[in-house]
């Protein structure tokens, strides 16, 4: 087994086989959405032509969804998608999320809980797509003082509850749309164990190879239904043990497509390491620190045939790279077409940019 080569093949980073950003939400199941702007490249990158304009027009017609969803954090999850998987990882999240309040000594009793709720919702469903700052005036009109980290709770646990979701994509700020508005694709809610079936379906066919411990971090669920998710798939997925960990694969698993000598421009928070526990297939221990901290922030990273040895710099000028390993640093001669394929990364992302 190549678990290399086949997390880049089922992550569609190599060979990618849509040209819907939709559809590659939908065969992510949830992509992690914590960088406003980089969550675009993070789909974009998997399809066959990334483009942005192609990602904003999914996102403004609402087939992709961006929401607070699994382990409380951003995701990003397919119209199609969205009911079933708000019923699935939301009481969770609602539970994880109390635990924070509680530490920041936050409390927010029901009857203020309802009040704010009601006077987001009816605001949202005038304006269409409304900003926090918009919240904060709405507010601000009904003498209703509350500060910033208070309403991000408020504004979270109505997503929580299928009320809000992502309105219009702007260049920098976050919007908020009703769901019921937003949402073109009414999608049925499904019983929980075939929302969960589904749900770890989705995991392992696009994160494949994986391993327990990958899904269980993932998903933000309890183990045992991480267990009962694997074992409701029985023979649709198979278990390979490989340098001391047992890791599950789906009968149908890409294993052809992967070509030597690719560079990929990955973005901070991108699933190809935070999709998994199990990050030092891909990234050396000893470099852990050039991609992401013990605080959970990670970095724009640079992967050489699937590989971590290096950082890049999105956003400034003069297409920024700085190697970790010393193979791919830039004082040494290199390989030309290791050199022509880093190019064409950055052709790929520059195009991107422009595709507006």
């Amino acid at each position: 087994m190549n678990p290399v080569a086949i997390r880049l093949l089922n992550q569609q980073l190599a060979s990618p086989q849509f040209t819907d950003p939709a559809e590659v939400v939908s065969h992510m199941c949830a992509i992690q959405a914590q960088e406003y702007r980089m969550m675009r490249w993070a789909v974009a990158m998997r399809t066959k032509k990334p483009s942005s304009k192609a990602f904003k027009q999914a996102f403004d017609s609402g087939k992709i969804i961006r929401l607070h969803l699994m382990r409380g954090t951003w995701q990003l999850v397919s119209a199609e998608d969205y009911w079933w998987m708000l019923d699935l990882c939301a009481p969770k999240s609602i539970a994880v999320t109390k635990g924070w309040m509680s530490s920041n000594k936050i409390s927010i009793p029901d009857k203020e809980l309802v009040k704010i709720r009601d006077i987001l919702t009816r605001y949202a469903s005038d304006k269409g797509s409304a900003t926090k700052e918009d919240f904060k005036q709405a507010l601000k009109e009904k003498d209703i003082a509350i500060d910033e980290h208070r309403l991000s709770y408020h504004i979270r646990m109505a997503e929580f509850c299928g009320v809000l979701c992502s309105g219009d994509l702007l260049p920098m700020k976050a919007t908020y749309a009703l769901s019921e508005e937003k949402i073109k694709s009414k999608s049925s809610r499904t019983d929980r164990d075939e929302s969960l079936k589904l749900f770890t379906r989705k995991y392992f066919q696009s994160r494949q190879p994986a391993t327990l411990e990958d899904f269980v971090w993932w998903s933000g669920l309890n183990v045992s239904d991480c267990r009962r998710g694997i074992e409701l798939l029985k023979d649709f997925i198979y278990k390979e043990h490989w340098n001391g960990r047992d890791f599950f694969l789906t009968d149908d698993c890409r294993t052809k497509g992967f070509r030597k000598g690719k560079y990929l421009l990955i973005p901070p928070y991108d699933e190809y390491l935070i999709g998994y526990k199990s990050r030092d297939i891909v990234l050396p221990q000893e470099y852990r620190h050039k991609a992401h901290n013990n605080s959970g922030i990670f970095q724009p990273i640079i992967a050489h045939n699937g590989i971590i040895c290096g950082n890049w710099q999105p956003f400034k000028p003069g297409n920024q790279a700085e190697f970790f390993l010393s193979d791919h640093n830039d004082n040494n001669d290199g390989n030309n077409k290791d050199k022509e394929s880093l190019q064409q990364a950055w052709e790929s992302y520059n195009r991107f940019l422009i595709l507006q």
